[in-house]
């Protein structure tokens, strides 16, 4: 069974990632119908950073990802050259 920490984390993250889903959301598919002028437009970054923050964020998930299994790697040699 989950801890009331591990519910309480659990619902952190999913919260969060509701908030971002339907922010992200509006963003790309709303907001290009409405009028520039209007006020909503100040609440959402420009249309360029809409590319830019998914890419860098699929980059850095790639980067934490190759030096975790760099890590393990490094540690499982480190560990058998030991036993030998």
């Amino acid at each position: 069974q989950a801890t009331a920490t591990d519910q309480l984390v659990g619902f952190g993250l999913v919260a969060f990632s509701l908030v971002l889903f339907v922010y992200y959301t509006l963003w790309i598919i709303v907001l290009p119908f409405i009028d520039s002028d209007h006020g909503i437009h100040q609440y959402f970054l420009p249309r360029e950073y809409a590319v830019i923050i998914p890419v860098a964020a699929g980059l850095l998930l790639l980067l934490f990802i190759g030096v975790f299994i760099m890590f393990v790697m490094w540690k499982s040699r480190k560990h058998a050259k030991k036993s030998d």
